[in-house]
């Protein structure tokens, strides 16, 4: 009896270093060396530089720490984390209403997600300064309902930055949601409900841990992006809406000091990668401790 060889065996780390590689260079070089040198550059003295001092100081570091600056990121942070949860309460039934809908209605709903993402994100953020502006279409109904008697102050208010970043961040929350909804398993809804939970129940213990994968995804992909963000305040904020975005643009174009600008990124970057390793660990998917209590 003819034995055929036996194909070559591949070694399964060989192939999991081949897969990494590619996204680990492109990581290395658009995401690592940019941060250190914009750290590099921040140990710089002021005024509009990229060179590297031979003479590192921490100046921009110290200033940084000044009540003015921190009052800025203090604001950041509590614009982003109130914008991430309140697209979290808009996504969450809408992904779900998607992932329960039949597969060929979910096209057309999905179509309907990405559908703002075709028009320049500058427009539709100047559309809004017509939607609430004192004459807008907020206002007009609000007056034609008789619930005000003149028009209210929209436009350029804390109350119309967090409008604008949950509008943005909408269709990076509910794909990520509906993907995790979407790959739950029927038969668990089912064996619930015959087991005599009530729908509330059935909804806290199997739809939420399922959609737990995609909820931490689409926090990640919304209060990143938002925490950085500065064209949002900027176009619908006022002189009290300025986030750390709009500093940082600032010492790199009027304010002239670059290395300032790049301590702040660089205390950004940080603040940003220490929490959303911190969410990830004891927030996100298989963070949470198990039963026994143990992580």
């Amino acid at each position: 009896m003819t034995e055929h060889p036996q194909p070559p065996r591949r070694d399964g780390r060989v192939e999991v270093a081949t897969l990494t590689l590619p996204p680990l260079v492109w990581l290395v070089i658009f995401f690592v060396i940019p941060v250190l040198i914009l750290a590099a550059i921040s140990l710089s003295p002021a005024g509009m530089t990229v060179e590297i001092s031979p003479t590192p100081s921490l100046e921009h570091y110290r200033e940084a720490l000044d009540p003015f600056y921190l009052n800025i990121l203090l604001r950041s942070l509590g614009y982003a984390a109130l914008a991430t949860l309140l697209t979290l309460l808009i996504a969450f039934p809408a992904a779900y209403f998607i992932a329960s809908s039949p597969p060929r209605r979910q096209v057309w709903l999905l179509f309907l997600v990405f559908l703002p993402l075709w028009t320049n994100l500058l427009v539709r953020l100047y559309s809004f300064k017509i939607i609430l502006g004192d004459n807008g279409l907020v206002n007009q109904v609000l007056q034609a309902l008789a619930l005000v008697s003149e028009p209210l102050t929209l436009i350029y208010t804390p109350l119309s930055v967090v409008i604008g970043f949950v509008y943005w961040n909408l269709p990076y929350m509910i794909p990520p949601i509906y993907a995790a909804l979407e790959r739950m398993n029927p038969s668990l809804l089912e064996a619930s409900m015959d087991l005599g939970a009530s729908r509330a129940a059935t909804f806290w213990h199997i739809v939420i841990p399922a959609s737990l994968p995609g909820v931490a995804a689409g926090v990640i992909l919304c209060f990143v992006p938002t925490l950085g963000s500065f064209i949002v305040p900027d176009i619908l904020g006022g002189p009290d809406s300025m986030m750390v975005g709009n500093l940082i643009a600032a010492q790199f174009g009027p304010g002239l000091n670059w290395p300032f600008g790049s301590a702040l990124a660089t205390v950004l970057t940080l603040l940003v990668t220490v929490g959303v390793t911190l969410y990830i660990r004891y927030a996100g998917p298989g963070g949470q401790p198990g039963r026994d209590g143990r992580g």
